[in-house]
């Protein structure tokens, strides 16, 4: 009995991301409809191909020897498939990670398209880091030092930390006028709870043994949770500039602490030979140039 292709594509994809909510998002489909290809490809193959965990799904042995050998020859078909929906020059995919997606990328996008109306942008919001020689993505948007051998990267915004909170939470406060003043109050962490702590250093402020409060794995949701007033976030600033502007937070002390890192736009050479890819780029070097202007 020949297996679809269908239920070989979703292996893979499950394979990839480690999770079946991210293999629906991926491939427009419900979690349940995602369980049911894997239960039904099992059923089919006779073994087991993953182990169910809290946090996911991992490869048994069985699963790894399949990925092994679909991996490569989906990637191909993803080449060409992509490249049919490419020759008429509109489509432009862009990967970078959610965080950035979210407050930066997306709220700008209804500009882009006022302006070039005849390009789509494919957008996926992914922590993965994409191959750009393998994948068919064209410009990957990442967080780093700029140091991308073989490829193309543009600097985008160079963003620092600063720390907001809600109206709501600094009232009945006395008002925060140094860095040591924020530990009177509830701090909201990065994943690994490092980020207050080296800020406190960098401002001599001596530092209890434990800096309490709840962590969040990226700024996004550590923004939210600072708009519903459950403590200050030390966030880089763009990604809550737009609650920011909209009064939803507010910068509760004016010092600020420059990143080492920048957001920036990689790409490959030939992708650049597109003028949709290039269209695009030279449209986000704008938007960070009017961000800078601001700033």
């Amino acid at each position: 009995m020949a297996i679809p292709l269908s239920l070989l594509e979703t292996f893979v994809i499950v394979a990839r991301t480690g999770r079946m909510r991210d293999a629906a998002a991926t491939l427009s489909l419900t979690p349940g409809a995602i369980s049911q290809r894997v239960r039904e490809l099992e059923e089919l193959a006779g073994r087991r191909l993953f182990r169910r965990t809290p946090a996911g799904v991992t490869l048994s042995a069985a699963g790894q020897a399949l990925l092994a050998a679909l991996d490569e020859p989906l990637r191909r078909i993803e080449e060409v498939r992509c490249g049919l929906e490419r020759r008429s020059g509109r489509r432009v995919r862009v990967s970078a990670l959610a965080s950035f997606t979210s407050s930066w990328l997306v709220p700008r996008l209804q500009r882009f398209a006022q302006l070039h109306p005849d390009i789509d942008i494919d957008l996926e919001a992914d922590s993965r880091v994409v191959d750009l020689r393998r994948e068919p993505v064209d410009i990957a948007i990442r967080h780093g030092l700029g140091d991308y051998p073989g490829l193309v990267a543009m600097k985008l915004v160079t963003p620092e930390l600063i720390v907001v909170a809600s109206r709501a939470l600094l009232q009945g406060h006395a008002a925060i006028e140094s860095p040591a003043d924020c530990l009177a109050f509830p701090l909201l962490h990065d994943p690994d709870r490092a980020d207050w702590r080296l800020w406190l250093e960098a401002h001599r402020v001596p530092i209890p043994a434990q800096l309490p409060g709840p962590s969040f794995s990226d700024d996004h949701l550590m923004v939210q949770a600072a708009v519903a007033g459950q403590g200050l976030a030390l966030v880089r600033d763009i990604h809550a500039q737009e609650e920011v502007r909209a009064g939803r937070l507010v910068q509760a002390i004016a010092s600020r602490w420059p990143a080492r890192f920048a957001y920036y736009a990689v790409s490959t050479a030939e992708a650049l030979q597109r003028p949709a890819v290039m269209r695009l780029r030279d449209w986000l070097a704008a938007e960070a140039a009017a961000d800078s202007q601001k700033s």
